[in-house]
C-alpha cells in the first residue's frame, strides 16, 4: 500500500525553523527595495535610446565621420526634407501658387540654410521642393518637433497630395515608430506568455507568479542598462530595448518552468515547501546557471562587432538574461514558497502522492530514435540541408524606405518621387572636403560619372560641406556606384549620407559577420566543454545549432518574399545566428546535462539518451513554445528588421526543439554511446568505476 497523501498542514516534519520563515520574506523584501530604486532609472532609458542612422554606424566610416563634421559647421547638423506635391491629372495654376505660398510660409518661420528651389517633374504632375535647416541641431526631439510643423504647413487640397520626405522626415517617422513599440511589445508579450502559462499549469494563480517576477526583471534589467549607458556610453536602440524585453519575458519563462516544473516533484516527496525548494535549486539550479552564462557570453561576443548598434546589442542581451536568472533564481523560490502548495490549485501536489501516469509523447519520439537512429539522423540533416539552401533565396539588402511594415509619409513622399522623376538622383550625397582643397573637390565631384550636379555649402573649423546629386535613384546600383567612385576620387574626403550610411552599414555588418560568428562558437563550445567534461557532446550541440540557424534563415529566404518583405536586413543573418546558437545550446545543456547524470548513475548509454529525452521533452518544450512566442511577438511590429529578426529566431527555436534536440541529437547520442562523452571518464568501458552523484539534477517533465 503506498503512502498515504497528506496537506501541507499536516506532514510528518519538524516545525519550521527561524531561518525557514524568515529568508523567504528578507528575499521579497530585498526586491522590493531593488525594484523601488531600479524603477526610478528604468524609465530614463528611452530618454538616452538612439535610432538615427548614423548612431548605428562604426566610428571610422566615412559617413559617421560625416555626420561629426557636419554637427560642428555653423549652424550645427542640418535638416533634410523635401516637399512634394502631386496630382494625378497634372498641377494646375491654383495648385502651384498653394505650393509656393505654402514653402514661404516654411521658410519665413524657419531659419533655413537657403532659399528652397523649385523642380518640376518632366511630366507637370509633381513640384519638388528641397528644404534645409540647421535650427533642430543634434537635438531629436526638436528635430520631430520641426518636421512636424512643417507637415502642419504643408497641405494639400481636394486632389492635390501634400507629402514631405526626405532624410529627416523619414528619421523622424522611423524614431516615432520605435517610441510606439515599447508599450505594444510589452503588453503584447505579457499576454503571449500569460496565455501559455495558463495552458501549461492549468492553474488560476500559478501562472501570475512567473509573470510577475519577469515583469520586475524587466524593469531591474531597463534600469542596469540605463547605467551601462550612462557609465560607458553602450548604445542603446529601439532594436536592442525591444529584444531584452523579449529575452527577459522568454528566458525568465523558461528558468521559472524548469524550477516550477522540479519544485512539484520535490513537494510530493519532501513535507516542507522551503525544503522542497532547496533540493529543486540545487538540483536544476547548476544547469541553469550554465544555460544562462552560455547566452549572457555568445550574446557579449558582439561586443566585437564594428557596428555600434550590434555592439551595443551584445551587452544589452546579456544583460536582460543575467536580470531574468538572478529575478527566477532568488525572487521566484521565495514567493512560492511564501504561498506553499495552494499556489498549485486545483491540482495540489500533495506530500507522499504519486504523480498521475500518462503517456509520454517524447518517450514515443525517443523510441523512434533509438529503433532507427541512422534513417531518423539522416533524414533530419537532409532535410535541415535542403532548408537551408533557401537562405540563396533571401531578397537583397533592405532599403530604407522599405524598412517600414506600414508607408509612413516620408516613404510615400519618395513613392511619388520616384514615379515622377525616375532614374533621377532626388536625395543629396554629403560631401565633407577640406577647406583649402574645396574648389577642386568640387570640379572632381562634378566630374565624376553618375554625378548630376555638385554644389558648395557650409564651411568651418577647416572643412566644406559638399552637396553632390547623383543621377541614379536612391539606393540604386547606380547611386552606389556613384558613391563608390566619389569615395575613390576625392582623396582626403568623407562621402556621407542617407544612401552612403547604407552602403557602410552592409559593409560593416559583413565584416563583423568574418570575427563574432568565430567567437561565438568559440565560446559556447569552451562553456560547453567544462559543463559536459567532454569534446563529443559539445561539438554535437555546436552543429546541431548551427544547422538549425541555417535551416530558420533558408525557411525566411523562401517565405519573405510571400509575406511582402521586400529586402533583407543586413544585420539579420549574424544576430540571428547569435542568438539563435546561444539559445539553442541552452535548451541542448538540459538534455545532454541530464543523460550525463544518467550515464554517471550507471545507465547505459541508449538507456541514458532516451530517459534524459522522457523526462526533459515535456517541461523543454513548454520553455520552448514560450520562447519561440515571445520572439514571434516581434513579427506584429511595424519594423521590417524587427519581424524578419523575430521570424527567423521563433522558426529556429521551434525546429531545436521539436525536431533536432528531439530526434537528431537523440540519435546521434544512441549512435555514439559512450564516444559521445570522449574523452572524458564517462567514455571508458562499463567496468571503470565511476562514482555517482548524491543527488541526479533533474529537469522534470513539464509543469
Amino acid at each position: 500500500m503506498g503512502p498515504v497523501p497528506t496537506t501541507e498542514l499536516s506532514p510528518p516534519a519538524p516545525p519550521p525553523t527561524r531561518r525557514r520563515r524568515a529568508l523567504p520574506w528578507a528575499v521579497l523584501g530585498l526586491w522590493l527595495v531593488v525594484l523601488v530604486v531600479a524603477g526610478a532609472f528604468a524609465g530614463k532609458l528611452a530618454d538616452v535610446q538612439r535610432d538615427r542612422a548614423v548612431d548605428y554606424l562604426p566610428n571610422n566610416a566615412d559617413s559617421t565621420q560625416v555626420a561629426r563634421i557636419q554637427d560642428r559647421l555653423p549652424g550645427g547638423e542640418s535638416t533634410d526634407l523635401v516637399l512634394v506635391y502631386h496630382r494625378d491629372g497634372g498641377l494646375t495654376a491654383a495648385d502651384r501658387a498653394s505650393a509656393a505660398r505654402q514653402v514661404g510660409e516654411v521658410a519665413a518661420g524657419h531659419r533655413l540654410t537657403a532659399q528652397p528651389q523649385l523642380v518640376p517633374s518632366e511630366d507637370g504632375t509633381t513640384l519638388m521642393y528641397p528644404v534645409s535647416s540647421t535650427e533642430p541641431g543634434q537635438d531629436e526631439e526638436a528635430r520631430d518637433a520641426f518636421v512636424r510643423d512643417v507637415r502642419a504647413t504643408v497641405d494639400g487640397g481636394e486632389g492635390l497630395s501634400a507629402e514631405v520626405g526626405g532624410p529627416g522626415a523619414l528619421a523622424t517617422d522611423a524614431s516615432e515608430v520605435y517610441n510606439s513599440l515599447d508599450g505594444p511589445l510589452l503588453y503584447t508579450t505579457v499576454a503571449v506568455v500569460a496565455i501559455l502559462l495558463i495552458l501549461i499549469y492549468r492553474s488560476p494563480l500559478l501562472w501570475m507568479v512567473p509573470l510577475v517576477v519577469a515583469g520586475v526583471a524587466d524593469v531591474l534589467s531597463l534600469a542596469v542598462t540605463y547605467g551601462l549607458n550612462q557609465a560607458f556610453d553602450v548604445t542603446v536602440s529601439g532594436q536592442s530595448s525591444g529584444v531584452m524585453t523579449i529575452l527577459v519575458f522568454g528566458a525568465g519563462t523558461d528558468y521559472a518552468l524548469l524550477i516550477v516544473s522540479r519544485y512539484r516533484e520535490e513537494l510530493r516527496r519532501t513535507p516542507r515547501p522551503y525544503d522542497a525548494m532547496t533540493t529543486a535549486l540545487r538540483g536544476c539550479g547548476p544547469a541553469i546557471v550554465a544555460s544562462s552564462g552560455t547566452v549572457a557570453a555568445g550574446m557579449l561576443c558582439l561586443l566585437a562587432a564594428d557596428l555600434n548598434s550590434s555592439r551595443g546589442m551584445g551587452p544589452t542581451a546579456a544583460v536582460g538574461v543575467l536580470c531574468a536568472l538572478l529575478a527566477m533564481t532568488t525572487l521566484l523560490p521565495a514567493i512560492l514558497v511564501l504561498l506553499g502548495r495552494r499556489v498549485f490549485w486545483p491540482l495540489i501536489p500533495a506530500y507522499g502522492s504519486e504523480p498521475r501516469a500518462r503517456r509520454s509523447l517524447f518517450a514515443a519520439m525517443g523510441s523512434t530514435a533509438g529503433r532507427r537512429p541512422v534513417g531518423v539522423l539522416v533524414s533530419g540533416a537532409v532535410v535541415l540541408g535542403a532548408l537551408a539552401l533557401g537562405s540563396f533565396a533571401l531578397p537583397g539588402d533592405l532599403k530604407q524606405e522599405d524598412s517600414f511594415t506600414s508607408t509612413p509619409e516620408a516613404v510615400a513622399a519618395m513613392g511619388t518621387l520616384g514615379e515622377a522623376f525616375p532614374g533621377t538622383g532626388t536625395q543629396p550625397i554629403a560631401v565633407i572636403a577640406p577647406t583649402d582643397g574645396a574648389d577642386a573637390a568640387l570640379a572632381e565631384a562634378r566630374g565624376t560619372e553618375g554625378v548630376l550636379s555638385a554644389e558648395r555649402g557650409r564651411s568651418g573649423g577647416g572643412w566644406t560641406e559638399l552637396s553632390v546629386v547623383a543621377k541614379d535613384a536612391p539606393q540604386s546600383p547606380g547611386e552606389t556606384a556613384t558613391i563608390t567612385a566619389l569615395r575613390d576620387a576625392l582623396e582626403g574626403s568623407y562621402v556621407g549620407g542617407p544612401s552612403a550610411q547604407q552602403i557602410d552599414l552592409e559593409d560593416t555588418n559583413a565584416r563583423d559577420t568574418t570575427i563574432v560568428v568565430p567567437l561565438v562558437l568559440l565560446s559556447v563550445l569552451l562553456i560547453l566543454v567544462a559543463l559536459l567534461r567532454s569534446l563529443v557532446a559539445p561539438l554535437l550541440l555546436v552543429v546541431a545549432v548551427v544547422a538549425v540557424w541555417g535551416a530558420a534563415l533558408g525557411i525566411g529566404g523562401l517565405l519573405f518574399e510571400p509575406l511582402g518583405l521586400e529586402g533583407t536586413d543586413p544585420g539579420l543573418p549574424l544576430l540571428s545566428f547569435v542568438f539563435l546558437v546561444a539559445l539553442g545550446v541552452d535548451y541542448g545543456i538540459f538534455l545532454m546535462h541530464r543523460m550525463r547524470e544518467e550515464s554517471l548513475a550507471g545507465a547505459e548509454p541508449v538507456a541514458a539518451a532516451l530517459t534524459a529525452l522522457r523526462t526533459t521533452g515535456g517541461v523543454i518544450a513548454s520553455a520552448g513554445l514560450v520562447l519561440a512566442a515571445t520572439f514571434a511577438v516581434l513579427t506584429s511590429m511595424p519594423m521590417v528588421q524587427l519581424v524578419e529578426l523575430g521570424f527567423v529566431i521563433a522558426v529556429g527555436v521551434l525546429l531545436d526543439t521539436f525536431v533536432v534536440r528531439t530526434y537528431l541529437v537523440t540519435s546521434a547520442s544512441v549512435l555514439l554511446k559512450r564516444k559521445v562523452w570522449w574523452p572524458g571518464a564517462l567514455s571508458r568501458s562499463p567496468e571503470d568505476p565511476v562514482r555517482a552523484p548524491k543527488s541526479v539534477p533533474e529537469p522534470a517533465g513539464r509543469g
